[in-house]
């Protein structure tokens, strides 16, 4: 991707939804996540959705227009309620979901208005959970055919996914990102005879056409293959509160970045930076400044 002095323009696709904690609930959803930390970051941020017609999704909508992403592609729907994932933390922090179905976020609409913001955009980001409907996955097809810059966070979440569903994605994407538990997982569904990360990643690049990969490795850092050429980032020691989001906002750090410079390494240490901070607080979008993850990566 080319520097551009204009701010880029990114469409995010998939849930939005409520974290439901023991205790608490937060807004959530890992295309909301990483849309709401887009625009902290200063990208220009639009996420295509559904919500119901219900208090919480009024709740949603007023917190994601507050929070600088545009809301005019979030659909209202008449029957379905505004989605809610039960989370369970065990004593290192590590999430597990149950997520409720059917909600709003499965019954995602096209129409021209969504066609031509996602024709424009430079990049266009969705995850494999939203793919559970048919009417969802249905419009997130089409959406992709109109997509420059297709971006493919995978974001397993069981039984919510089919290995047919996966590899067509994978197939169509320009960016594929996993965590290292996904990426075995994927090069076993494409019968990979490997068994380090490195050549999986390769085989998977080979296997569906793709140059651009990236595996996150929880404490361990990120691996990020780039147009034939691997880059690492061990990653930041830190007290770890809990992993809510903090996949999504490396995420965000990485395509904001490499959107706006072409420094894949930079990107890469960025984006970790970014992971870890979120890491370190209470759910998915805690605030956090540039200046912030600056300090953090040069304390001295």
């Amino acid at each position: 991707m080319e520097n551009n002095l204009q701010k880029p323009n990114v469409v995010c696709f998939g849930e939005v939804l409520y974290d439901v904690f023991p205790t608490h609930k937060k807004i959530g959803g890992a295309p909301l996540n990483v849309a709401l930390r887009l625009a902290s970051l200063g990208i220009n941020t639009q996420i295509v959705s559904r919500i119901g017609n219900d208090e919480i999704g009024k709740e949603l909508l007023s917190f994601i227009k507050k929070n600088k992403v545009k809301t005019n592609l979030i659909q209202v729907d008449p029957v379905y309620k505004t989605g809610e994932v039960i989370v369970e933390l065990n004593d290192k922090g590590s999430a597990s979901y149950t997520i409720n179905y059917p909600v709003a976020w499965d019954k995602i609409e096209c129409n021209p208005e969504i066609e031509n913001t996602v024709k424009k955009a430079d990049a266009f980001i969705y995850g494999s959970l939203v793919c559970r409907d048919s009417t969802s996955f249905e419009t997130l097809v089409e959406l992709i055919g109109y997509a420059k810059y297709k971006v493919f966070d995978v974001n397993l979440r069981a039984p919510f996914y089919k290995k047919k569903v996966l590899i067509n994605l994978m197939m169509q994407s320009d960016f594929i990102k996993f965590n290292d538990e996904e990426l075995y997982e994927i090069s076993k569904f494409l019968n990979s005879p490997y068994h380090s990360l490195k050549q999986n990643i390769l085989y998977i690049a080979e296997t569906t056409n793709t140059s651009r990969i990236c595996v996150t490795l929880g404490c361990h850092g990120a691996i990020l293959y780039y147009d034939d050429t691997f880059y690492y980032n061990s990653g930041y020691e830190i007290k770890v509160a809990d992993t809510v989001g903090a996949g999504d906002s490396f995420l965000a750090g990485l395509i904001s970045e490499l959107l706006t410079q072409n420094d894949p390494q930079k990107a890469l240490d960025f984006a970790c930076a970014l992971g870890a901070l979120v890491a370190e607080k209470e759910g998915a979008n805690p605030i956090i400044s540039n200046s912030k993850i600056t300090k953090f990566m040069n304390p001295i």
